[in-house]
Protein backbone atom coordinates (compact mmCIF):
# COMPACT_ATOMS: atom_id res chain seq x y z
CA UNK A 1 0.00 0.00 0.00
CA UNK A 2 1.46 3.33 -1.10
CA UNK A 3 0.25 6.24 1.07
CA UNK A 4 1.11 9.79 -0.04
CA UNK A 5 0.14 13.38 0.60
CA UNK A 6 -1.91 15.19 -2.04
CA UNK A 7 0.13 17.86 -3.84
CA UNK A 8 -2.89 20.19 -3.95
CA UNK A 9 -4.58 19.92 -0.56
CA UNK A 10 -2.03 18.01 1.53
CA UNK A 11 -4.44 15.24 2.61
CA UNK A 12 -3.14 11.69 2.97
CA UNK A 13 -4.49 9.24 0.41
CA UNK A 14 -3.82 5.78 -0.98
CA UNK A 15 -1.84 6.38 -4.17
CA UNK A 16 -2.51 3.97 -7.03
CA UNK A 17 -1.33 5.65 -10.25
CA UNK A 18 -1.30 8.93 -12.14
CA UNK A 19 -0.70 12.39 -10.71
CA UNK A 20 0.02 12.64 -6.99
CA UNK A 21 -3.34 14.16 -6.07
CA UNK A 22 -6.16 12.73 -3.99
CA UNK A 23 -9.41 11.50 -5.57
CA UNK A 24 -11.31 14.56 -4.30
CA UNK A 25 -8.87 16.98 -5.96
CA UNK A 26 -8.83 14.85 -9.12
CA UNK A 27 -12.63 15.09 -9.31
CA UNK A 28 -12.46 18.86 -8.72
CA UNK A 29 -9.96 19.23 -11.59
CA UNK A 30 -12.16 17.15 -13.92
CA UNK A 31 -15.17 19.34 -13.05
CA UNK A 32 -13.08 22.44 -13.80
CA UNK A 33 -12.06 20.91 -17.12
CA UNK A 34 -15.70 20.38 -18.11
CA UNK A 35 -16.50 23.98 -17.09
CA UNK A 36 -13.61 25.36 -19.15
CA UNK A 37 -14.50 23.22 -22.16
CA UNK A 38 -18.13 24.39 -22.06
CA UNK A 39 -17.05 28.03 -21.68
CA UNK A 40 -14.71 27.76 -24.67
CA UNK A 41 -17.50 26.29 -26.81
CA UNK A 42 -19.77 29.22 -25.95
CA UNK A 43 -17.07 31.93 -26.16
CA UNK A 44 -14.80 30.98 -29.05
CA UNK A 45 -12.97 34.33 -29.11
CA UNK A 46 -12.18 34.48 -25.36
CA UNK A 47 -8.54 34.97 -24.39
CA UNK A 48 -6.67 33.16 -21.62
CA UNK A 49 -7.37 35.82 -18.96
CA UNK A 50 -11.10 35.79 -19.68
CA UNK A 51 -11.25 31.99 -19.49
CA UNK A 52 -9.32 31.94 -16.20
CA UNK A 53 -11.50 34.61 -14.63
CA UNK A 54 -14.84 33.21 -15.81
CA UNK A 55 -14.06 29.61 -14.83
CA UNK A 56 -11.91 30.33 -11.75
CA UNK A 57 -9.11 28.13 -13.06
CA UNK A 58 -5.39 29.02 -12.93
CA UNK A 59 -3.67 29.71 -16.24
CA UNK A 60 -1.11 26.99 -15.49
CA UNK A 61 -3.88 24.37 -15.37
CA UNK A 62 -5.26 25.44 -18.76
CA UNK A 63 -1.73 25.33 -20.24
CA UNK A 64 -1.28 21.83 -18.82
CA UNK A 65 -4.51 20.66 -20.52
CA UNK A 66 -3.29 22.16 -23.80
CA UNK A 67 0.07 20.36 -23.47
CA UNK A 68 -1.74 17.11 -22.64
CA UNK A 69 -3.80 17.67 -25.84
CA UNK A 70 -7.05 17.67 -23.90
CA UNK A 71 -7.90 21.23 -24.96
CA UNK A 72 -7.58 22.42 -28.53
CA UNK A 73 -7.99 25.98 -29.78
CA UNK A 74 -8.65 26.88 -33.39
CA UNK A 75 -6.31 29.01 -35.50
CA UNK A 76 -8.56 32.05 -35.06
CA UNK A 77 -8.48 31.80 -31.24
CA UNK A 78 -6.27 34.26 -29.32
CA UNK A 79 -5.25 31.48 -26.89
CA UNK A 80 -1.93 29.78 -27.44
CA UNK A 81 1.11 28.52 -25.58
CA UNK A 82 4.81 28.54 -26.38
CA UNK A 83 6.52 25.63 -28.09
CA UNK A 84 8.94 24.01 -25.64
CA UNK A 85 11.53 23.73 -28.39
CA UNK A 86 11.65 27.09 -30.14
CA UNK A 87 9.13 29.32 -28.35
CA UNK A 88 6.70 29.70 -31.27
CA UNK A 89 3.00 30.05 -30.43
CA UNK A 90 1.11 26.76 -30.75
CA UNK A 91 -2.50 25.76 -30.12
CA UNK A 92 -2.04 22.18 -28.90
CA UNK A 93 0.69 19.88 -27.58
CA UNK A 94 4.20 20.69 -26.43
CA UNK A 95 6.01 21.29 -29.73
CA UNK A 96 5.34 23.07 -33.02
CA UNK A 97 5.30 21.08 -36.27
CA UNK A 98 8.89 22.09 -37.11
CA UNK A 99 10.23 20.91 -33.73
CA UNK A 100 8.20 17.69 -33.96
CA UNK A 101 9.76 16.98 -37.35
CA UNK A 102 13.27 17.65 -35.97
CA UNK A 103 12.66 15.35 -33.00
CA UNK A 104 11.29 12.61 -35.24
CA UNK A 105 14.22 12.92 -37.63
CA UNK A 106 16.67 12.77 -34.71
CA UNK A 107 15.02 9.66 -33.29
CA UNK A 108 14.96 7.95 -36.69
CA UNK A 109 18.64 8.76 -37.21
CA UNK A 110 19.50 7.43 -33.76
CA UNK A 111 17.66 4.15 -34.32
CA UNK A 112 18.81 3.58 -37.89
CA UNK A 113 21.25 0.73 -38.49
CA UNK A 114 24.74 1.92 -39.33
CA UNK A 115 25.77 1.26 -42.91
CA UNK A 116 28.28 -1.53 -43.33
CA UNK A 117 31.62 -0.44 -44.66
CA UNK A 118 32.36 -1.72 -48.11
CA UNK A 119 35.63 -3.63 -48.47
CA UNK A 120 38.43 -1.58 -49.89
CA UNK A 121 39.84 -3.42 -52.91
CA UNK A 122 42.22 -0.71 -54.03
CA UNK A 123 45.01 -1.94 -51.76
CA UNK A 124 47.02 -4.88 -53.04
CA UNK A 125 49.49 -6.73 -50.97
CA UNK A 126 52.86 -6.41 -52.56
CA UNK A 127 55.38 -8.85 -51.32
CA UNK A 128 58.06 -10.97 -52.79
CA UNK A 129 55.77 -12.06 -55.63
CA UNK A 130 55.36 -8.48 -56.79
CA UNK A 131 51.61 -8.53 -56.36
CA UNK A 132 51.16 -11.38 -58.80
CA UNK A 133 49.03 -14.42 -58.22
CA UNK A 134 50.88 -17.60 -57.33
CA UNK A 135 49.78 -21.20 -57.65
CA UNK A 136 50.82 -24.19 -55.67
CA UNK A 137 51.75 -27.20 -57.73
Amino acid sequence: MDVRNCRRCGKIFNYVAGPHICPACRELIENQFVTVKDYIREHKDANMAQICEACDVPESQIKQWIREERLFFGDDSPVGIECEGCGATIKIGKYCDKCKANLTRGLLDATAKPKEAEPDITHTKKGSAGGKMRFLE
